[in-house]
Parts: C-alpha cells; structure tokens; sequence
C-alpha cells in the first residue's frame, strides 16, 4: 500500500511538472517584415523562465533574432529556442531586415 501510495504521488508531481512546462512556452513569429504583427513594434510580455520558440516563416527572405539592448541573448538565424532567464526588456531586431521593419519588445517579469 505505501509503495503504491508513493507511485501515484510521484506520477503526480511528474504530471505537474509537464504541465507547468508546457504552459511555461510562448512562441513568437517571425515573418517577412514582421515579428509578431505587421505594424508597430510589438511587445511580447511573458514571466522569468519562460521557454520563447521563434518560429520563422516566409519563404521569401531570411531572418535573424538579434538582441539590440537588454540582457545577454544568444541571436539566432533558424527557428530556435531561448529560456529566459533574467528579468528585463529585450529589444530584439532582425539583422537582416533592419530595426525600422522587424524589432519587437519582449518583456520578462
């Protein structure tokens, strides 16, 4: 009885952990002269630990995510993904495109 008992609390926990994981995933996309959507420049807030899944598309042209200012950010070029784990304002631009058409705000409380 107690291994049982010790077995559906450890399943559980597993269970919760999955969860909060899979909830703790944002995606942004990244499109031809666009972040997140085709005007302004967008702002993205999500929460410290908080996995961000750029997803590029558009066939036509290429794209980074480059960081402009903030904290450390590891620029990327590929559909890719990066856990947050400082708190701050990423102003992020592609380096392709230029600051005026792709930049974005991303936000980490």
């Amino acid at each position: 009885m107690r291994k049982l008992l010790v077995l559906v609390i450890a399943a559980c926990a597993l269970a919760v952990l999955a969860a909060t994981a899979i909830a703790a995933t944002r995606t942004v996309k990244v499109g031809d002269d666009y972040f997140v959507r085709p005007s302004g420049t967008p702002k993205v807030t999500v929460s410290k630990g908080t996995t961000v899944r750029f997803n590029f598309s558009g066939a036509d042209n290429p794209h980074t995510v480059t960081r402009l200012s903030g904290p450390r950010f590891r620029a990327c070029s590929d559909t890719c993904r990066r856990t947050l784990k400082k708190r701050g304002t990423y102003r992020l631009y592609c380096a392709i495109h230029g600051v005026g058409d792709q930049s974005m705000r991303l936000v980490v409380k």
